[in-house]
């Protein structure tokens, strides 16, 4: 399984066993197709402003919804502890710095909670890339984005009542709209800030 313009070289065997658990269990969106259009976003900052650290960041992509199940509040934290476990598993003397790896899934947890500002020091520059990669799908095109939204109501259906479902995603919605910055870095906010922005106000208009 390739992964091309991932500035990180990992065994089959490891692939091969994070695609098997972003199929389990079987995901509307948050599959590993999810993780190769972060990837895409994750070589265009490769391509632009650069990673400072590339390894750490792509350890993050990979593995920051491996472990999903609609409803729990503790994937982000099984997720990265999957990550320590298995890099060093895989990769052992030749890891990278797996805390930093596990700090940043972790970080998804509170997307839309954060703020440019929040982060300091030399990697807060790849931190505010790395949160606006997993949430670029917001500026996609309205068909993309639309695939996305329904997607996600997939995951939850039978999970909560769907009224609860619909209350929860549109405080959610409402709630980055009404944020001064969606994207966190100047690369996402200048380039999907004005599509994001549109597809929230279409969707929070159709319901």
């Amino acid at each position: 399984m390739g992964l091309e313009g991932l500035l990180l070289d990992l065994p089959p065997g490891q692939l091969q066993a994070l695609e098997a658990a972003h199929a389990t269990p079987p995901r509307a969106y948050h599959h590993f197709g999810h993780v190769r259009e972060v990837l895409r976003h994750y070589r265009e900052v490769a391509d632009g402003p650069g990673w400072r650290r590339p390894c750490e960041v792509a350890l993050a992509v990979l593995y920051h919804d491996a472990v999903y199940v609609p409803g729990r509040s503790d994937n982000e934290e099984r997720s990265a502890r999957l990550a320590v476990s298995e890099t060093e598993r895989w990769l052992g003397a030749e890891a990278p710095d797996v805390a930093r790896v596990a700090e940043l899934i972790r970080l998804t947890a509170r997307h839309g909670s954060h703020a440019p500002g929040d982060f300091d020091g030399g990697d807060a520059d790849d931190t505010r890339h790395f949160l606006d990669c997993d949430m670029a799908i917001l500026g996609a095109p309205e068909a993309a984005f639309d695939a996305y939204d329904a997607a996600i109501a997939e995951e939850y259906r039978g999970v909560v009542p769907g009224w609860i479902y619909r209350r929860k995603r549109r405080q959610f919605l409402a709630s980055l709209l009404d944020r001064e910055r969606i994207f966190l870095s100047d690369f996402f906010h200048l380039r999907l800030e004005a599509r994001a922005r549109a597809n929230l106000r279409r969707t929070l208009s159709l319901d």
